[in-house]
């Protein structure tokens, strides 16, 4: 599993960074929220640790920020301990708030819960779109619809980013890796081939013009 660890304070992120590699994790760093804006938008994290008293931008208004690129679990870590703080921290998304000073031990099992909690919830489903991350078997209007594994990423993107619009250099980096090269048109011939396999939903992949792609969900 990938940590990004976001806070202005050297010692705490060490302290993190060590206790998480010794439970197996990948760890990267980030000292403030730009830094941790620019990280997400270039790698992929499963678990990202933010603080929220940081210097330039903060962890609430880059946690937004981060929400509306990736859908990606967050545990705030902060010293602010007041009510309003945490219901603004779970407000934006989070999914725990632990309060400083903490108990890295303490703080690693919390992880490991998000974490668990997050593999229970890789079934997706929209609309009439049910889609299984671990099976990897995509069900539309009750009938299993083959899919490449290209295919099946792509929707998976889509169905975990509903309403958001995801540029095509940000679908290059989520499905292929940030060094992959492909131009515009070889997006867009994935694009069509995923369509094709959605029936009476292949429009709810909208082009959005010069930027990317949306998928539309209005709930019912």
């Amino acid at each position: 599993m990938k940590l990004l660890v976001v806070d202005d304070e050297l010692l705490i992120r060490n302290v993190i960074k060590e206790y998480a590699l010794n439970e197996g994790y990948t760890v990267d760093e980030a000292e403030d929220g730009n830094e941790a804006i620019e990280k997400v938008e270039e790698n992929n994290y499963d678990l990202i640790i933010m603080d929220i008293m940081m210097p330039h931008k903060d962890g609430f208004s880059s946690a937004k920020e981060i929400k509306e690129i990736k859908n990606i679990p967050i545990i705030f870590l902060s010293a602010r301990t007041e009510e309003l703080d945490k219901l603004n921290g779970f407000s934006l998304g989070a999914d725990d708030y632990v309060t400083k000073p903490f108990s890295p031990k303490e703080l690693m099992a919390r992880i490991k819960a998000v974490s668990k909690r997050n593999e229970n919830e890789k079934i997706i489903k929209v609309d009439n779109i049910t889609i299984n991350k671990t099976s990897r078997e995509v069900i539309i209007d009750d009938k299993i619809v083959e899919m490449t594994h290209t295919q099946f990423e792509l929707l998976y993107l889509f169905l975990s980013n509903p309403n958001i619009v995801l540029s095509r250099e940000n679908i290059i980096k989520n499905i292929w890796g940030y060094d992959y090269e492909a131009d515009d048109r070889t997006i867009d011939a994935h694009i069509k081939l995923l369509r094709n396999k959605l029936g009476k939903h292949r429009d709810d992949i909208k082009t959005i013009r010069k930027v990317g792609y949306k998928f539309e969900y209005k709930e019912k």
